[in-house]
């Protein structure tokens, strides 16, 4: 089995690489090939990724090149973890919106569409070459805005399928504090990525007992605090949405907190350059401590378990994915890209049942997708009218003052990134 994951030279790549060494049994790579046009990093990157392998006694063969071509040709799986514009553009989205008085943040609102006009065209290249090269490779994509990114390929026909971390991180987390296995847990995950919400927590699967008034009667308190919100909402809704949620649902605050502090790109940038440092230290065979802080957790075994379950009978039957709504949620289109249960396969992923929604999530979700589609359009087509658009649709905008300045700033500090800026 050969895997190719474009974007390589990040510095998650040593928590996949981690993932893939310790479940070789789950999914038994032979070769890997780490794809990345900055070869410095990824020689850094590579070279501690050998010597995880070589602790862990993985026999598979670890390459790299910066030639996408080379890199995916008679790849079995492409997994994409891209960041255009590294994060000097990331720092951007996360100031510039705050100018306006809106949150500023790398996947949603102003700088989440910012992060999609760069990143759609590229992943579209990169997703055609994957096609020319090796037309039955999966794509496994972990590049955000998730869901807008993975419904760009699937519109586009790629065989693709969008990864999250969060559902994941929630499984494990309650599974800690049930005292269970996480694979016990199953999630009644529900919504689209980044605007989910957990509306049950299951134990055995899918029809197993629903825990969460148990969760949220016990420790509470501990999923507030990790969550950021007042326990005293957490238990008016009964459900555990996604931190993500805060940005909608405390938007006024997060915009007070966020201008008091550096953004989440400047702390991470330092994080990296200490984290490439201790990768080029050739005693250095296993992830670092520091790595856990950079996010991005448990992020190997969702991408193992996917990938297993698309290539073959060693992932879970049910997983966690993006992927077409097709009738799951009848209020959305059949081509809307939601982030449900899922049973994975070869053939790709197969949304399982959701009961009827409460309008409070139901009316979340169509008016973020409405956005999603006039934000794929945008990247798609560019023109300042379709960025307009789409930014006055978006909830955490929504008007016309709002999105005329963020246009302005959105294109002035992408420009270089927009073919028709």
């Amino acid at each position: 089995m050969k895997l190719a994951v474009v974007g390589g030279g990040s510095t998650y790549t040593p928590e996949l690489i981690d993932g893939f060494a310790r479940l070789r049994d789950t999914l038994p790579i032979e070769e890997l090939v780490l794809v990345d046009p900055a070869a410095d990093r990824l020689e850094l990157v590579s070279g501690l990724a050998r010597r995880i392998f070589a602790k862990q006694d993985h026999a598979g063969k670890i390459t790299t090149t910066t030639d996408i071509d080379a890199g995916v040709a008679d790849a079995d799986a492409v997994l994409l973890q891209l960041r255009v514009g590294g994060q000097a553009a990331r720092n951007q989205d996360e100031t510039w919106p705050l100018e306006c008085g809106c949150v500023g943040q790398e996947t949603t609102g102003a700088g989440g569409l910012a992060k999609a006009l760069r990143t759609v065209p590229v992943v579209l290249d990169i997703a055609e070459r994957v096609r020319r090269t090796n037309p039955d490779a999966w794509i496994i994509d972990f590049t955000n805005p998730v869901g807008i990114v993975t419904r760009a390929l699937l519109q586009a026909g790629h065989k693709a399928v969008g990864l999250c971390n969060v559902a994941i991180g929630f499984q494990r987390k309650f599974a800690r504090l049930l005292e269970v296995e996480p694979g016990q847990v199953h999630l009644d995950h529900v919504g689209l990525n980044h605007l989910s919400w957990e509306l049950g927590v299951r134990l055995g699967g899918p029809d197993g007992e629903n825990v969460l008034p148990k969760l949220l009667a016990e420790h509470g308190d501990t999923i507030a605090d990790d969550l950021h919100m007042p326990r005293q909402i957490i238990d008016r809704l009964g459900v555990v949405p996604s931190y993500y949620l805060r940005y909608l649902y405390a938007h006024d605050e997060v915009v007070r907190e966020l201008g008091t502090k550096p953004s989440r790109a400047a702390e991470v940038a330092a994080m990296e350059k200490e984290l490439l440092e201790m990768y080029g230290d050739p005693a250095l065979d296993e992830k670092p401590e520091l790595l856990a802080k950079r996010g991005g957790a448990f992020y190997s075994e969702a991408a193992v378990d996917l990938a297993a379950s698309l290539l073959g009978d060693g992932g879970s039957p049910v997983q966690v994915v993006n992927t077409y709504n097709n009738g799951t949620l009848p209020f959305l289109a059949d081509d809307a890209v939601i982030e449900v249960q899922a049973r994975v396969g070869r053939d790709g992923a197969t949304p399982l049942a959701v009961p009827a929604l409460d309008p409070l999530y139901a009316g979340l979700i169509g008016h973020v997708t409405a956005y999603e589609d006039l934000a794929l359009e945008a990247a798609l087509r560019g023109g300042r009218d379709r960025v307009f658009k789409a930014l006055l649709a978006h909830p955490l905008i929504g008007q016309y003052e709002y999105a005329e300045g963020l246009t302005d700033r959105l294109i002035a500090h992408n420009r270089e990134h927009l073919a028709w800026a």
